[in-house]
Parts: C-alpha cells; structure tokens; sequence
C-alpha cells in the first residue's frame, strides 16, 4: 500500500496541478525525485520486510528469566559439553598411565618331530617319548616412580582442561548475558517505532487525501512520507539485529525451535545496581583468585613441574624380571631359570627430554605472569568503563512520560495547523530519539556490569 501511494503520488507530479504556485514549479520536481526514489527504495525492501515480520508474527513468544536462561545453557550448550568430554578423555589417560605393563609369556614348542627316541631305547617307556617345549614369561617394571609420576602428570593434564571449562563458561555465560539484555532493551525501542509508525501512517493518509483535495502542498506530503520511510527503515535495521541476537541465544541454548524470546527483568534491581559496594582493589583480589584462565595458566605451570618429574624418572632403566622353563633343550632335563634385565644409561640418560622440560617450566611461568598483567588491566578497565556507565545513567533523566503525554498534542495541534510541519517532526525525532538514546545507555550499562563480571571471574554484578 504505501509503495502503491508512492507511485500514486510520483503519478502526479507529472500532471499539472492547479494549486500550485508558479513559484513552487522547481522545489516541485525536487519533491517528485524524492518520491520517485523512495518508490524505487520502497520496491527493492518490501520483500525483505515481509519474511522477517512474517516470521516474528508466526513464532511463538517465550518469556525467559536470565536465571532461566543460566539453567538451560549450562544443562544443554555443545561447547560446555563438548569441554566436558575432554576432561573425561584427560582422566581416562591419567588412569591409563598409572597402569602396569601387562606380562610377556612366550611358549616354544617342537612341531616337525613329536617324539624324541633316545638311541637304544627299549619298550613302551613314556618317560623316554616326550615332547620338547620352552617356555619363558617376563614381567617390565616401572622404577623411580615413574608409573606414579605419569599418573600424576595426567591428573594435572585433566586439571588444565577443567579450568579450561570454567574459563570457557566464563565467557559464553558474559555472551548469553549482554545478548539477553541486548534483545530486551532492542525490544523496548521497538515499541516506540511499532507505536510511531502507525499512528504516522494515519497521519500521512490524512494529509494525502488533504493534497487530493487541493487543500495542502505536496511537499508537506512528500516530508511526511520521506520521515516515515525513514522509520521503517531505521525498524528494519532493529528487526535484523534482534533476529541475530535471537539466533545468537538459541544456539548458546541449543532451541531448534523458532520460538521468539521475551527477556523478564527487574526494573528496580537494575535501576539499583552499584559499584559502591565493590572497590576496585577487591575486585582485583577476587580475579586473582577466581579467574579461570589464570588458574589454567597456573596449572599449566605445576603440569610442566610434574613433568619435569616424570623425564627424570624415565633416564632409571626400566627392570625386566623373567622365568623360563625348557624341558629338553638344555644340557638336562626341565631347566629353569630366572632373569633379570637393564639398560644400561651410558649414552642416552633422556637428557634431552629434561632440558626441554625445565624450558617448558620457565614459558609456562612466563605465559602465566604475562595472564596475572592481563587480569589486572581486565578489572582496571571494566571498572572504569562501568563507573562512567553509571555514572551518566545516574544523571540522565529517564522519565519518558512527558514526550508520551505530549504526543497526542503535538499530532492535534498539527492537525489544526497550530504547529507547522517541521515542528512537527521534530518532536517525533526528539521523541525517538530520546528512548533510543536511553535504551542504549541501559544496555550499554548493562554490558559494561557484566564487563565487570567477566573480568573477575564471577557474578558479582547481578540484577536477577
């Protein structure tokens, strides 16, 4: 419809008008290339509007809470999961080298001549017809504690993959956060264009009969209508990024659905949410303690640590202890015997193996001072940010009510041409304007909050 009122209008600015002015013939044509390119703008976006509303139109709406939202992406979000089966897998190998190593028997038997006649053997004598068989079994064993060592090596190997979950929940838990207050103030601004929007359209289809009749100039017209294209599209943009956001949230919840989510929140609790109770020092001190990628780091120090450990205990020879039992083979009958076997360490002690062990100890340490700095500066800076966040939240005044009892005065008042057309759509812009520029500071503080979560390592900062 408003792309046929837009070819409608372009129609008829080729045709002479008789209310028209002389005067008005160049700011004329002006106007009929505006509309001209708004038509064209118009046609080449209404069918990209149409599948994203229809969509938003025919899904079902869902009301979540953030704790709700917590709960089933810890329970169902693939990264986590998939974390999860690496410190399994780590475990597993831990248990694996705590292992022993499994005996070797071997068994030697004579195929080709199943009997051994001894010369001059007489009768049926079952002693002097027997087979001959070797058998011989050996057993590896471990020294310096080096079993115990690989165990250990391990275990701190599964270790580092469980800080490496926390740190990786840490992270997506601050992305699941931002994107549901993201999606919740992006719905609030949605409402003043799902509001402005119609109302304007009324208006333009009043003023565009007004023209038809001859009463007004199509320029008011045309700047009525270029203003609620405008609005379209800057709602266009806003329905594109929350379908992104809601995307985003599905996947970090696993939903296969095309459920639309409706983030419940606390206004008061928001509204109250401070520093104050939180110095920066402390803050600091709780990241140093809690950070999980810099307790991997850490970890990742003692694993390298145990390691070291564990190439000194591989340069000990392993012990070879064996039995074997050879029934005919030897000078007499049923030899048995037990033996014993060592490398001997003359050439190769692992020496090599233990340099580049004590070498991975001082990266490990390096890499985790490097983090310790890194946590440090995290908190210095979301702090900061968070400070001037609130700080302009606590001094904008954030009562929208006058602009919204207003609003019906301003349309009145434009109605019986008290205002003229471009006060008139400055209050629509001042409006707008005002609740998007708000919206944002909410949701910029917000984020700036769970900055600050992030960069501790816990919620310190919450609101639900």
């Amino acid at each position: 419809m408003i792309l046929e009122r837009f070819l409608g209008a372009a129609r008829r600015c080729l045709l002479p008008a008789k209310a028209q002015r002389a005067s008005e013939a160049g700011q004329l044509l002006r106007y009929c290339g505006l509309v001209l390119g708004l038509g064209l703008g118009l046609s080449s976006t209404a069918h990209a509007q149409t599948p994203l509303i229809a969509g938003a139109i025919s899904s079902d709406t869902v009301r979540l809470t953030l704790p709700d939202a917590e709960a089933r992406f810890v329970q169902n979000n693939l990264q986590v999961l998939a974390q999860r089966y690496n410190i399994t897998a780590q475990q597993a190998l831990a248990v694996q080298a705590r292992l022993i190593d499994n005996p070797t028997v071997t068994l030697d038997q004579n195929a080709l001549q199943q009997a051994i006649h001894r010369q001059g053997a007489v009768g049926d004598n079952p002693d002097l017809r027997r087979n001959q068989v070797a058998i011989q079994a050996q057993q590896l064993f471990s020294l310096a504690g080096r079993r115990k060592a690989a165990g250990r090596v391990g275990q701190q190997a599964a270790v580092v993959e469980q800080f490496n979950l926390e740190d990786l929940v840490r992270n997506l838990r601050f992305q699941l956060r931002t994107t549901f207050y993201d999606i919740h103030y992006r719905q609030q601004t949605l409402r003043v264009y799902d509001a402005e929007i119609p109302q304007l359209r009324h208006t333009v289809d009043l003023y565009q009969s007004q023209f038809e009749k001859g009463n007004i100039a199509l320029k008011e017209v045309i700047r009525l209508k270029a203003f609620l294209f405008t609005l379209e599209t800057e709602r266009v943009g806003l329905v594109t990024d929350q379908a992104n956001s809601q995307a985003d949230l599905h996947i970090l919840l696993r939903d296969s659905t095309n459920a639309v989510y409706r983030p419940i929140t606390n206004p008061d609790r928001i509204r109250n949410l401070s520093l104050g109770a939180y110095p920066e020092q402390q803050l600091i001190d709780t990241a140093l303690v809690r950070r999980a990628d810099l307790l991997s780091r850490r970890a990742e120090v003692q694993r390298q640590q145990l390691n070291l450990r564990l190439q000194r205990a591989v340069a000990t020879p392993d012990l070879a202890v064996g039995y074997s039992y050879d029934r005919l083979g030897s000078y007499f009958d049923n030899y048995n015997s037990v033996t014993l076997g060592m490398a001997v360490p003359i050439f190769n002690r692992n020496q090599g193996n233990i340099q580049a062990a004590k070498a991975q100890i001082n990266s490990a340490q390096a890499l985790a001072a490097e983090q310790q700095l890194t946590v440090r500066r995290d908190v210095h800076e979301a702090y900061q940010i968070a400070q001037r966040q609130d700080e302009l939240y606590q001094h904008t005044s954030r009562d929208t009510t006058p602009f919204s009892r207003l609003i019906d005065n301003i349309e009145q008042g434009y109605t019986k041409r008290l205002i003229s057309i471009v006060e008139y759509l400055d209050f629509y812009e001042a409006y707008k304007n005002n609740v998007l520029q708000l919206n944002t500071l909410r949701a910029n503080r917000m984020r700036a909050f769970e900055s600050v979560n992030l960069s501790v390592g816990r919620v310190m900062l919450k609101a639900e």
